[in-house]
């Protein structure tokens, strides 16, 4: 269980990273606002279910 609640934590982190980076790297719009926390969360689910089967 924690190892799930960590892979989860961390893909969402990862993708928030990313996305914040392509925000200053002006592929997207400084005018995201709240909207990149939600496409993190969604781009990060999608990282948490494709990542872990590499990992065990």
């Amino acid at each position: 269980m924690r190892k799930m609640i960590w892979l989860y934590l961390s893909s969402f982190g990862i993708m928030f990273a990313v996305l914040s980076w392509m925000q200053e790297s002006g592929i997207f719009s400084t005018d995201i606002g709240a909207l990149k926390g939600v496409a993190a969360l969604v781009s990060g689910t999608t990282l948490y279910f494709i990542i872990p089967r590499f990992i065990d």
